[in-house]
């Protein structure tokens, strides 16, 4: 239960620069892994829009967000961290929701300070929870794990509603509560994310969105920039989800064309090869275990 946790503590306390992009489904996973990255990380938005089809606005619900994350957690064999939300309520919720997703063999858990029902980071509207009860839900969280390794996130949206001033505050309160990492979202500049390192003393995770694409709320800064920073990790929670609507949309479009002409046309270059599936979700280990465990009736063949 714990190799996870273990494993992200080994990264983070190494001094790599993570990058950890968003998954929401077996296949996603299992890319992020075959792709070289060394974790993952899932977002609340991301599951309550592709489990639900609703936008994140704090609907989705404890079960369904730590039994998915079970199964992505389980399918490969890089650390997953996973979004939390607000924990769920109360620092006492808090504790045992810490609980249920360590249980589930996730490397850590973003919590926020937003109020409840919470909202994207990135849209209007937000509000945050006072900073005691903030330290409180951190206080809890690391109480309630098992494993010291396991890592507690603490998120803070106070940027857009306190300023910088706040953020730093608060930063500074969530380390001394115990958070291993701080992740101040919307971030609006360098400076921002400047200030929260110079503030936080542990380290700082930023979210870069669709990573290889600007958005209209937070910067796309360069890598090697970031790293000067002293940045230890980005996530890229939009960047897979971004890429398989696109990807979708293109190959439903390109089938209208054939409804409409009725003919067929074969574009390999839209769409992985059946081979490509297979190999990616594991039918040939699939297969091995099968020849030595099952008995085949061939007096049909």
């Amino acid at each position: 239960m714990s190799d996870n946790a273990r494993k992200f503590r080994a990264l983070l306390n190494s001094g790599e620069f993570i990058v950890s992009p968003g998954v929401y489904d077996g296949y996603g996973i299992r890319l992020v892994e075959m792709a070289g990255f060394k974790t993952a990380a899932t977002s609340g938005a991301a599951l309550s829009n592709a489990l639900l089809g609703v936008p994140d606005a704090g609907v989705m619900g404890l079960s369904e967000n730590v039994n998915h994350c079970r199964n992505l957690a389980r399918s490969v064999s890089i650390p997953l961290t996973a979004d939390a939300d607000t924990g769920y309520g109360n620092p006492m919720n808090v504790h045992y929701t810490v609980q249920v997703f360590e249980e589930a063999g996730v490397a850590g858990v973003n919590i926020e300070d937003q109020v409840s029902p919470k909202r994207c980071g990135h849209m209007a509207g937000k509000d945050v929870i006072s900073l005691e009860e903030m330290v409180k839900k951190i206080e809890a969280a690391c109480m309630a794990r098992r494993d010291d390794a396991f890592a507690i996130i603490a998120r803070t949206d106070a940027i857009a509603v306190e300023g910088i001033e706040g953020a730093c505050k608060r930063a500074r309160a969530y380390a001394a509560a115990g958070a291993d990492m701080i992740f101040p979202d919307a971030v609006r500049s360098e400076d921002d994310i400047a200030a929260i390192i110079d503030a936080a003393g542990v380290p700082v995770t930023v979210n870069m969105g669709f990573g290889i694409r600007s958005r209209p709320t937070t910067p796309l800064i360069p890598i090697r920039r970031l790293k000067a920073l002293g940045v230890r990790r980005i996530s890229l929670p939009r960047m897979l989800p971004a890429a398989a609507i696109h990807g979708m949309r293109t190959a439903l479009g390109l089938m209208r064309g054939v409804m409409e002409t009725g003919e067929p046309i074969d574009r390999s270059d839209m769409l992985a090869s059946i081979e490509d599936i297979m190999e990616l979700m594991g039918y040939e280990e699939m297969h091995a275990l099968e020849s030595k465990l099952m008995v085949f009736d061939t007096s049909k063949d």
